[in-house]
């Protein structure tokens, strides 16, 4: 089973965009309040679940409980923060990203094997 990693403090963003020069990360940021990030959390886990791409590292950050996290993601990376929101990683820099109904297991999927 592929192993979802949740950033619990900022290193552990550090260490995640750092690793994205080996292997692009897949990146949810989840609102726990929020039934449309409910939805989106359910499509990337069905997609992490069923259809991982080798070679992905996958991860989670709960904006509300980790707001800072949240806050770093958006400013070192340029995008705009949204919740539900997918950023795919390579080399530390987004190379694709999409949000609230948008968030299927199959754009995840399609998205994800660009970059193995």
């Amino acid at each position: 089973m592929t192993q979802v990693h949740e950033l619990a403090a900022p290193k552990d963003w550090k260490v995640l965009a750092e690793a994205s020069a080996e292997k692009p990360v897949l990146l949810l940021k989840h609102s726990t309040r929020c039934p449309i990030s409910a939805e989106a959390y359910d499509q990337f886990m069905k997609h992490v679940n069923k259809e991982p791409v080798a070679g992905m590292q996958y991860a989670l950050v709960l904006v509300v409980e980790q707001r800072a996290i949240s806050n770093a993601v958006a400013e070192e990376l340029g995008v705009k923060h949204e919740s539900p929101q997918v950023l795919l990683i390579k080399d530390g820099q987004v190379v694709w990203h999409t949000s609230h109904w948008r968030i299927t297991a199959d754009a995840l999927k399609e998205q994800a094997s660009k970059y193995r």
